[in-house]
């Protein structure tokens, strides 16, 4: 047997060896899973139906592709004798390969344009929602139901990031992948989604709903969806959005129409009570415990759960001349922010309670001790 024919086989012979290998010992082909995820809407159905479509097509034509090409290695070698041919030209031949791949890419582009042409259909939708992504979290604005809030990662997960806890990620269902407030959505309802951003590019993806877009400061993108299915849908931001770009999930529940009725008006309500009270004088004790929360969950992503920063990135509020300094420049830049820095205006993002409580709290935590007292009252004066 020649050289070239023995090395053939051997190479033939250690891919089998290899993939049969991987047969026996791969304990659960899950953890191989490489499709797409199959969704629970029908524009999800769609475009998994489109993505089989054109992998058999793209399998069809790689096995025809590889075929050709291993039986012309194997049966025009130079051991066998094999003269190659010797022509410039064939018009048949050229029609031939021009015609086939503009079938295949005909073939491939119309259940691909009707696809494309139902995922803008927005119109006459039950729900509108805007989802503003921030730096790093995500506002949901159920317009219509004068109902808005945000939603961050869970504190769980948050207390394993800042290493505040001695939790393992492995120890956390859903670590990095759960939310305080997901999202909630009737099924069997159009509900057309509007996204954009606050301050860099983000994208809003839920791999279930079958599709992701991009949420672009100043601009409006809007799509739709229909969910069929009841459930607890999980994604990510899919656009890298800075330093916290992994540590903003996205939950959506799926609940049925009277389910989520009900959710609209016990969340209205609790929206409602943590506000009250902003009338009343608090002490320093109730607003260091509520600032202490509202400063994990807003602030401590940039400035540390100990208020020590980031060196060269995020400034330090451990004695730094805005916790120290005069309470009306503290005031100032937690509710209207900073012009050029990572730094937002939360004035429109927490209540006058929250932002008293959490200025209160950065200015007497962590050895501050100023011992200033920022009413709710103050900055319902302030706005």
């Amino acid at each position: 047997m020649s050289k070239p024919r023995t090395s053939m086989l051997r190479t033939l012979f250690l891919i089998v060896v290899s993939f049969t290998s991987m047969l026996v010992v791969t304990p659960a082909w899950a953890d191989w899973a490489l499709n797409l995820t199959k969704g629970v809407t029908p524009i999800s159905h769609q475009v998994y139906d489109l993505h089989m479509r054109i992998l058999w097509i793209m399998v069809v034509v790689a096995i025809v592709v590889f075929a050709t090409m291993l039986w012309s290695i194997i049966h025009h070698r130079k051991d066998k004798g094999a003269v190659a041919a010797k022509f410039h030209h064939s018009t048949a031949l050229e029609l031939l390969w021009t015609a086939i791949p503009i079938a295949i890419l005909v073939v491939i582009a119309i259940p691909a344009t009707k696809t494309l042409i139902a995922m803008e259909k927005t119109a006459d939708a039950d729900i509108t929602i805007k989802i503003t992504g921030y730096q790093w979290k995500w506002e949901y604005n159920y317009m219509g139901e004068d109902l808005t809030f945000f939603s961050v990662l869970a504190a769980d997960s948050r207390a394993v990031v800042d290493k505040t806890s001695d939790a393992k990620p492995e120890d956390i269902d859903n670590y990095l992948l759960d939310v305080d407030n997901p999202v909630v959505l009737p099924i069997n309802t159009k509900i057309r989604i509007l996204t954009t951003a606050a301050d860099v590019i983000h994208a809003w993806w839920v791999p279930a709903l079958g599709w992701k877009r991009d949420a672009i400061p100043g601009f409006i993108n809007d799509n739709w969806t229909y969910i069929e299915e009841p459930g607890i849908y999980r994604g990510q931001c899919a656009e890298l959005c800075g330093k916290d770009h992994g540590y903003m999930p996205i939950v959506v529940k799926a609940v049925s129409k009277a389910e989520y009725q009900t959710w609209l008006v016990e969340t209205k309500q609790k929206i409602a009570e943590a506000s009250s009270g902003a009338d009343r004088e608090w002490t320093l004790d109730e607003l260091m415990a509520r600032g202490e929360g509202v400063y994990k969950t807003n602030c401590a992503a940039c400035h540390q759960a100990n208020g020590e920063g980031i060196p060269g990135v995020f400034p330090a509020l451990v004695a730094s001349p805005i916790a120290t300094g005069a309470v009306e420049d503290h005031i100032n830049i937690v509710m209207n922010g900073k012009a050029g820095t990572a730094m937002a205006a939360y004035g429109a993002q927490l209540n006058d309670i929250d932002i008293a409580a959490i200025i209160t709290y950065e200015r007497n935590a962590w050895g501050n001790k100023v011992g200033d007292l920022v009413q709710p009252m103050t900055i319902q004066a302030t706005r």
